[in-house]
């Protein structure tokens, strides 16, 4: 009888801890749905706030740079581009503040399994880092994402892509503290552009050929900013070369190898060259007389944001932000329509 009574009482125990536990469980998976949830997303004040603060890492100012790049992460809940924590961490360490640049190393390495090995231990920018001895862990992190990283069916062409997407953006970065330093106009940005345009004609021949021999690829083929690559080049070509290739990338979106907001960057850029309004609103135009940027003529722009949306492109307002532009349908249409009366 002692023993039932035993066996009994542990059974109540037992059922009590795991109704405790479960209860635990859930509450626990309630509180971080809430604090997912609670997190703020806005792309378009990270845009800004990352373009100001590659300004101020351009006039050298890296202790204000880095306080901005945080400012952007914060708006974004710390879901940003690899690029951008890179340079934060090159910011936080010709500031001084080894602890917060290890932080963004840290997280580039572990989370977003950052592989470029050679472009970690041989920026001047991270030197102050060397000695500390979180730089061989982060170094050791690396080389092993590098070991591991995804494997491409055609590796030799990734590596010549990366090489073309380097050439491709690095000169264009280099643009806008060029013009806040000497003006728009000015014989130094005029110099620029003429290194970006040779730039663009040696990369467009390397792409034309890949395209011609092998179609669009996909990211398995050549991973993803080999993909993005073959885009940025023909968005950077001349008018017929992206009316040649526009099919295409259409044809390779319906298959899973382009992404469709890129598509939709080259189908505006496309129409405005012929002459017509862009669909998406991606294209962004600068008035000559005050200065102002605005969004290029637009179809339907009541409905603009639908389309985006068809496309994986965020609201409108946010992409605006960007250029300080304050999208208000009613006011662009007014705009919109001072301006075509003027070229008439």
């Amino acid at each position: 009888m002692m023993k039932k009574i035993i066996l009994f009482l542990l059974a109540i125990v037992f059922w009590t801890a795991c109704k405790t536990q479960k209860r635990s469980v859930t509450q626990t998976s309630r509180t971080e749905k809430v604090a997912e949830s609670s997190v703020k997303v806005d792309k378009g004040k990270y845009a800004i706030l990352i373009k100001e603060a590659l300004a101020l890492y351009e006039q050298k100012d890296y202790s204000s740079a880095a306080k901005k790049f945080q400012e952007g992460f914060d708006a974004m809940g710390g879901d940003v581009a690899d690029d951008d924590r890179y340079k934060a961490a090159c910011a936080n360490s010709l500031a001084g503040n080894s602890d917060e640049a290890f932080s963004h190393l840290f997280r580039l390495g572990n989370v977003s399994r950052y592989s470029n090995l050679k472009r970690l231990t041989t920026d001047p920018d991270l030197e102050f880092l060397h000695k500390d001895k979180r730089w061989d862990e982060i170094v050791e992190i690396v080389k092993w994402n590098k070991k591991n990283e995804p494997k491409y069916s055609d590796k030799p062409l990734a590596a010549k892509l990366e090489k073309i997407f380097t050439e491709d953006q690095k000169y264009r970065k280099q643009l806008p503290g060029i013009q806040e330093k000497y003006g728009i106009e000015s014989k130094e940005v005029r110099a620029q552009w003429k290194i970006i345009n040779e730039k663009d004609s040696l990369n467009l021949i390397e792409v034309r050929s890949i395209l011609d021999t092998k179609g669009w690829l996909g990211p398995a083929a050549v991973g993803k900013k080999g993909n993005l690559t073959l885009f940025l080049v023909i968005q950077h070509a001349d008018l017929g070369t992206q009316e040649k290739y526009l099919p295409m990338m259409r044809e390779a979106v319906q298959k899973g190898n382009a992404r469709p907001s890129n598509l939709a960057l080259l189908e505006d850029r496309v129409a405005l060259r012929q002459g017509k309004k862009q669909i998406y609103g991606s294209q962004i135009y600068t008035d000559k007389e005050t200065g102002e940027a605005y969004v290029a003529p637009l179809i339907d722009p009541e409905h603009v944001d639908e389309r985006r949306a068809k496309m994986g492109l965020g609201r409108l307002a946010d992409y605006a932000r960007r250029w300080d532009i304050i999208w208000d349908v009613k006011k662009y249409k007014e705009t919109m329509a001072r301006k075509e009366a003027k070229n008439k």
